[in-house]
């Protein structure tokens, strides 16, 4: 009998602000909401956006998913005090485009944290999201 094992569904994030991460993650990614969790029409209420929300799609088809919570400490990466705990890796095809992504991410909110774009190995960066989630950008 052949092994099984489970499969990841999707990676969830905590956040104080489920709503503004996933439309973070939405602009960046290019994903789109599960059928329901979409943001509501101009002015109305947002059922959804203070609980949980999925955004599905893109080139990975990994799904991510922004559970709301009360409070949460932004890691302090690269210092220990609060880790990282988990971070997502995404990639570029060429240094071009990491810095074309690199003037997104910072539009949309993202923080630098560390700049290695010039290493001619692994080009990187490593940002935090509006939420404090560390995640990297590199060519890969």
């Amino acid at each position: 009998m052949a092994a099984t094992f489970p499969v990841i569904a999707q990676v969830v994030l905590d956040t104080t602000d489920a709503r503004a991460l996933a439309e973070f993650y939405r602009a960046l990614l290019g994903l789109e909401y599960r059928p329901g969790d979409e943001p509501p029409t101009a002015g109305g209420p947002d059922e959804n956006g203070h609980d949980w929300l999925v955004l599905r799609g893109g080139t990975g088809g990994v799904q991510l998913a922004f559970q709301q919570v009360e409070r949460l400490p932004a890691s302090t990466w690269p210092d220990a005090d609060v880790p990282q705990q988990l971070h997502l890796d995404c990639t570029v095809p060429d240094v071009g485009e990491l810095d074309r992504q690199h003037a997104r991410a910072l539009e949309l909110g993202a923080t630098l944290l560390l700049d290695r774009s010039d290493d001619p190995d692994e080009p990187l960066r490593v940002y935090a999201d509006p939420s404090g989630h560390p995640f990297c950008l590199f060519v890969g």
